[in-house]
């Protein structure tokens, strides 16, 4: 063999290396990326202090026992304390009511707080969940990542709490008008949660309707920010589920 064909020779020996390489970098990555969860459904917490120091009450609270009914979420829930104060006291004052609504929380930040303490020791009647808009808003998640992160809180609840009815509220429209994208995007994960409920022990409750007009469009008149309920917006929402509140809660 001359020294231009041992040439040659290597260097086809050479390219085929390095086509091999390539090919077992690009299995990697493909392997490692199939691997990789979402963030909506891997347990993380905020880091703010405002938000440690929530939790701790969350847990002073829980401790002290006597907790029938359990309302998850993030802002839209945690205003309950706020502009919904008076429908709480109210709707929920006379049933052992905690509220675990935290502003910003996101799917992945309820699941974290779930495995630390916060539905520890306790039997709730009913779990009132409604999580997600955060999702669509500060990261735009494809709906099936967030409604993935809801299905991970609803499998962490009935585990955890085997006796307790889940009701999963559809997230609440966003936006003035029906083709406002985020809205949209809500829309699409309510498609999916829906199909989680079946019917004994998880249920599904959609209230959209009761905050828009024929039209689609969403009141100020009851949420001022498109997104955030007033008081009358927290009496519209109390009124929508009561019947289902005191079904599952079997009064």
């Amino acid at each position: 063999m001359n020294f231009r064909s041992r040439s040659t020779q290597r260097l086809r020996y050479l390219v085929i290396l390095v086509v091999a390489l390539g090919m077992a970098v690009a299995l990697l990555s493909l392997t490692q990326a199939l691997d990789r969860k979402p963030a909506a459904v891997v347990p993380t917490p905020q880091t703010e202090s405002w938000w440690t120091a929530r939790h701790e009450q969350a847990l002073a609270r829980i401790r002290q026992g006597e907790v029938d009914l359990l309302l998850i979420g993030d802002s839209i829930t945690q205003g309950w304390a706020d502009e919904g104060r008076r429908i709480w006291d109210e709707y929920y004052g006379h049933r052992r009511a905690v509220n675990l609504g935290f502003n910003n929380d996101r799917t992945e930040h309820v699941l974290w707080r779930l495995d630390h303490g916060e539905i520890e020791g306790i039997a709730p009647k009913l779990a009132v969940v409604m999580i997600g808009t955060n999702n669509t808003g500060a990261r735009h998640d494809p709906p099936g990542e967030t409604a993935a992160g809801i299905q991970a809180i609803i499998t962490t609840l009935r585990t955890r709490l085997p006796g307790t009815k889940i009701l999963v509220l559809g997230l609440f429209p966003r936006g003035a008008s029906v083709d406002d994208p985020l809205r949209r995007l809500n829309l699409a994960i309510n498609d999916r949660v829906r199909a989680y409920a079946d019917n004994q022990h998880v249920f599904f409750l959609d209230l959209s309707r009761h905050f828009l007009d024929d039209r689609g469009r969403l009141s100020q008149d009851l949420m001022p920010d498109y997104l955030h309920p007033n008081e009358r917006g927290y009496q519209v929402w109390a009124n929508g589920m009561e019947e289902m509140v005191k079904k599952l809660l079997g009064e």
